[in-house]
């Protein structure tokens, strides 16, 4: 009896599309514990509101919302600084985009851990994507590698935590087609960095989202402002 009893994983969940495909790949072999962070973005509420009706499509009842206001007064990214502007969708650039929150995966992560402690949890799953994301430092497969040896240092001698990335080397598209495979709740995701009503359609985020749904020839099913076709 004992062996068809799931282990525990806690699951960072932004209410995007690449931590929704993430829950769905994790309640697989996982009972799970949801975690989500209001830290001053812009679409917080609507944030918020998907990672909600993600958790009752799992039917979740272990939630954790914290708020990072920290990374608010910290500053130093369009996400959580007014001042800054969101930069308009430019698939091609090499640079750090203004998007980039400074560390934030790392606070994320640590909250994470800790209540992955308490909770007697085996893992930590994030929806982190390195080779179609935005080119966040925090999102190279080395950096959770590192944290994941952190883990082992800093926490109780018993204490065994992954950091699982599972779809941290699938492109838009894949990550799209697997979610569709999983039956995930893709319709209830929000990915715009920018507006709460409709998604702006022209924001990293956004471009990177369309265009992997246009990859995977699926309709995305959010609205949209305006739906540019981005190829490249």
């Amino acid at each position: 009896m004992s062996s068809d009893i799931k282990k525990l994983a806690v699951v960072a969940v932004s209410g995007g599309m690449d931590s929704c495909v993430t829950t769905g790949i994790a309640s697989r072999e996982y009972e799970l514990a949801l975690a989500h962070f209001n830290y001053g973005q812009r679409t917080e509420k609507r944030e918020l509101k998907a990672f909600n009706e993600i958790a009752d499509f799992y039917s979740v009842q272990k939630r954790l919302v914290i708020d990072y206001t920290h990374l608010t007064k910290i500053g130093g990214s369009s996400l959580t600084d007014k001042n800054i502007a969101v930069s308009y969708a430019d698939l091609s650039n090499k640079e750090i985009p203004s998007s980039y929150v400074p560390f934030r995966n790392a606070n994320i992560l640590s909250a994470c851990i800790s209540w992955a402690e308490v909770l007697g949890a085996s893992a930590v799953f994030i929806g982190a994507v390195y080779e179609d994301s935005s080119g966040y430092p925090d999102c190279r497969p080395e950096f959770f590698s590192a944290f994941e040896k952190m883990v082992e240092f800093g926490t109780k001698p018993e204490t065994n935590i992954r950091i699982e990335t599972p779809i941290i080397h699938l492109s838009k598209k894949e990550i799209v087609l697997k979610g569709i495979e999983l039956k995930a709740p893709l319709h209830l995701t929000w990915s715009c960095y920018q507006d709460e009503e409709k998604a702006c359609g022209v924001c990293d985020s956004c471009a990177l989202r369309l265009r992997g749904f246009r990859l995977a020839g699926v309709e995305d099913p959010i609205q949209y402002k305006v739906r540019p076709t981005y190829k490249k």
